[in-house]
């Protein structure tokens, strides 16, 4: 049976009342740039990792494909932090890839056993074969890990808001 799909979540209260409290402060666009910032940081683990599990992905064998999809779905995979919003939240995605032949939806495709892709120059149809979990794996194995790394960014931010109102 496949694992189910990956949900690394974060209390999103915690972090919308830290950003609430970083809004009220004087310099509060420099701390939200500050916290975006390590929260990216604290996820950079987590993307190196998704990263290196799509570069393992077997080839198909020609050597003739360009641009290359392995490297090029391995560029797209980012930490994305949004501090307000419709959505707050820090999490690891595999952006979409318009410009790799065609193949907008490559990181999807790839998780699969099996996709279907034309042939260069030719209407016929082959099976290429993917590696299923390559972004999924990485991110169950250490999910506490990251979980924490997000966790001591949002507090020590927290921490430095709570010396502010103590000194003054």
């Amino acid at each position: 049976m496949a694992d189910p799909p990956v949900d690394v979540t974060v209390s999103t209260d915690g972090l919308d009342s830290l950003v609430r409290a970083i809004r009220a402060e004087e310099d509060g666009k420099d701390l939200r740039k500050e916290l975006a910032k390590n929260l990216r940081e604290a996820l950079k683990p987590a993307a190196a990792a998704a990263k290196s599990g799509i570069r393992a992905m077997p080839a198909d064998g020609s050597g003739r494909a360009s641009p290359a999809l392995r490297p090029t779905i391995a560029a797209k995979i980012r930490p994305e932090v949004k501090l307000g919003g419709r959505w707050t939240g820090a999490r690891v995605k595999a952006f979409k890839t318009p410009t790799l032949r065609r193949f907008p939806n490559a990181p999807k495709r790839t998780q699969k056993a099996t996709w279907r892709t034309r042939t260069f120059g030719r209407d016929e149809w082959r099976e290429q074969k993917g590696k299923p979990g390559w972004f999924d794996d990485p991110m169950h194995a250490d999910k506490a890990a990251y979980i924490r790394a997000v966790h001591e960014a949002m507090e020590a931010m927290a921490a430095r808001l709570a010396s502010r109102t103590r000194s003054t």
